[in-house]
């Protein structure tokens, strides 16, 4: 039976302006246990940003986090896959572009993220990546 991204894919994703200060995403994202959200200008994706993005992009770079802004620092050249595209189809292209997340967009409005994680989850739970995908970070 073929798979489709809404089947796997986190849905209403949480998003962000491009004004939001990096401080203010490494708070949503530690308070809401993520590791990126998406960026919208209204309801328009403007990007994807990681907690890895946020330090390399922007904590490097030594700015003031709670001045620096998120737009800096997300990813803005995406790819994305509607929630309709086969599951092969979004694997291909994390393979092809080198990327571990992403954007579910709907008639060019987010509507959610499928990551490598998901993925593993539901072709192999028992893998490794499958079993770190599922585990909860030590606090």
């Amino acid at each position: 039976m073929t798979q489709h991204v809404r089947d796997i894919m986190t849905a209403d994703p949480v998003t962000v302006e491009p004004q939001a200060s990096v401080t203010q995403v490494a708070r949503i994202m530690r308070d809401e246990d993520l590791g990126a959200v998406l960026v919208t200008d209204g309801d328009e994706l403007r990007g994807l940003v990681t907690d890895r993005d946020l330090v390399v992009r922007a904590l490097a770079e030594g700015g003031d986090p709670g001045q620096t802004t998120v737009a800096g620092a997300c990813s803005d050249d995406l790819v994305t896959v509607g929630p309709d595209d086969e599951l092969d189809v979004a694997i291909r292209l994390m393979r092809e572009h080198s990327v571990r997340r992403i954007p579910v967009v709907d008639h060019g409005h987010p509507v959610g993220i499928v990551s490598l994680g998901d993925a593993a989850m539901e072709r192999d739970p028992g893998s490794a990546l499958g079993d770190i995908s599922v585990a909860r970070p030590n606090t």
